[in-house]
């Protein structure tokens, strides 16, 4: 694996050795990248890599000018290989990183939680570029089907989502257009706002 283009272009990077890790080849990232520079770039942009695996999208993200990138995976092992990877790229000082260790739809639900709350009690401005995204990529298992849910508490302006299948999206994001690069499915959606300008947020239900 390969980074594509900017400050990094060239230089090679890792698949962590885990089963349930499907890296994205470099030229369907490619692809996705001329479909986000349609669409205003990553530059100055805060990133999320939700099921990272190699951190591939968010360090072509860091590549090209990204401001911040987080990271988020379950598996320690790949979180590492993440770590190692930023590091083999020479890009630990390109835009403010951050590694978190995490179930996805956890990880979301208390971000989600958190930016409710700074809305209740006013706080937008203070909270404001400290845990908001404007660009989310989710590249999960083939396996993954659990969407509704995690649809229901993702957090990003604009969503960059890989699937086998077509996805059903939720009220609260419109479709900007779906590729298909072979097997994988890439649905690009953008979040709708209210008319007061706010993102629309769904009620978040916790199950047992």
């Amino acid at each position: 694996m390969r980074v594509i283009s900017g400050e990094a272009r060239g230089r090679k990077f890792l698949a962590p050795d885990v089963d349930t890790v499907r890296p994205t080849s470099d030229r369907v990232r490619e692809a996705i990248f001329d479909v986000l520079g349609h669409l205003g770039g990553v530059v100055g942009a805060r990133v999320l890599d939700l099921f990272a695996g190699s951190g591939a999208f968010g360090i072509e993200s860091l590549s090209r000018g990204a401001a911040s990138v987080v990271f988020v995976d379950q598996e320690r092992r790949v979180i590492k290989t993440i770590e190692e990877n930023i590091s083999a790229v020479r890009l630990a000082s390109a835009g403010e990183t951050k590694l978190v260790q995490s179930d996805a739809i956890a990880f979301c639900r208390i971000h989600q939680s958190g930016s409710l709350a700074a809305r209740d009690h006013r706080e937008d401005q203070r909270m404001k570029g400290s845990g908001d995204f404007d660009i989310t990529f989710c590249d999960p298992p083939y396996s993954f089907t659990n969407w509704p849910k995690l649809l229901g508490v993702i957090p990003g302006e604009l969503l960059v989502l890989e699937s086998s299948r077509p996805i059903e999206l939720p009220e609260t994001h419109a479709l900007y257009r779906v590729y298909r690069y072979g097997s994988t499915l890439v649905t690009v959606a953008n979040r709708q706002h209210g008319s007061d300008g706010r993102p629309l947020a769904p009620e978040i239900s916790e199950t047992t």
